[in-house]
């Protein structure tokens, strides 16, 4: 697996990409998210000197099942995180196109009234596959988007329901979105989403059925076990597409951001999505490396081995990693 190459022109001047998107120049920082997303072999030049910058923004990730109103329940909080003074950065994951691999929806088309905002930008990213509601390059986007000076980073997953948990390691505060007539109590329930959310929102509240959800959810979120002191989440109605209850929501955000940092979870938050980048990027650099040596032909022959009986997983795993002869 080697890197794609590079869109365009390949003479980058880090530094000067990294000071002018420091500086807040909107093209700057798409052009540091472009090399995160084509995985350019100066991105790590381009993390170096952005490291330093980070961990200020607050992340919040929403996430929730098609039709809860994910997009249009972002495009209400950009609006009234604007009003409160706050600059914005969004990463919206899409699916990605079968036949360009780009996103497939293209979330910035619905909150082109914020393109002029130079206080807000939004950059759609496909999934390519990647299970969890995010895109591989989303963690590294993120820091991005931090070091840029952006004070609320909104991550908007994929969409794709009940496997959608994976934001809940990437955010400081996770906004889990609802909607009654969707049957999703029960996928609450089964989908172990109430382990997930710091925020519950339940949208579309003026539909039918939008008080009984709230009813369950709170009752499901009541049976959960909680040491003392520990964050109870709080359940907030919004009809986004009004903007009611918005500002409900951030006073909970508000409120959940105040407690993770006197109780230190926002660090131990923070520090186990370090662990887990770091470990991500070192798993794509040895399979990038084994490649290189001609990995996939050793694989395809071991595989040969495994299906014909010949050889035990195992001992082709163990045969794979230690570059040893095979041995039965």
């Amino acid at each position: 697996m080697s890197r794609r190459p590079e869109a365009g022109r390949r003479d980058v001047d880090v530094a000067d990409l990294v000071e002018r998107a420091r500086a807040g120049q909107v093209r700057a920082v798409a052009r540091l998210l472009s090399l995160v997303e084509s995985d350019s072999a100066h991105l790590r030049g381009a993390m170096t000197l952005l490291a330093p910058h980070t961990g200020h923004a607050q992340v919040v990730g929403l996430t929730g099942a098609p039709g809860v109103g994910k997009s249009t329940s972002t495009n209400a909080l950009i609006t009234a995180l604007r009003a409160r003074g706050r600059t914005v950065g969004v990463l919206a994951v899409d699916p990605s196109s079968p036949f360009s691999g780009g996103a497939l929806l293209g979330d910035r088309i619905r909150m082109e009234h914020h393109a002029g905002d130079p206080g807000v930008l939004i950059r759609s990213m496909a999934s390519r596959g990647h299970l969890g509601g995010l895109s591989a390059a989303t963690p590294q986007a993120v820091r991005v988007l931090d070091a840029a000076g952006f004070d609320v980073v909104l991550v908007e997953t994929v969409g794709v329901g009940q496997s959608e948990v994976e934001v809940a390691g990437l955010a400081d505060t996770t906004v889990v979105l609802l909607a009654p007539g969707m049957g999703d109590g029960i996928q609450a329930a089964k989908a172990g989403i109430l382990e997930v959310g710091d925020v519950y929102v339940v949208n579309k509240a003026d539909a039918e059925g939008a008080g009984r959800l709230r009813r369950e959810l709170r009752g499901a979120l009541s049976m959960a076990e909680r040491g003392a002191g520990e964050w109870e989440p709080p359940v907030v109605s919004t009809v986004a597409s009004r903007a009611e209850g918005v500002d409900d929501v951030l006073d909970a955000l508000a409120a959940h951001r105040e407690w993770s940092v006197a109780t230190g979870a926002l660090g131990r938050r923070r520090l186990a999505r370090a662990r887990a980048e770091v470990e991500a990027v070192a798993v794509a650099e040895l399979r990038r490396r084994w490649a290189d040596l001609g990995g996939s032909d050793r694989l395809d022959a071991l595989a040969r081995e495994v299906a014909a009986g010949r050889l035990g997983v195992h001992t082709a795993a163990d045969a794979l990693v230690q570059g040893r002869p095979q041995d039965g």
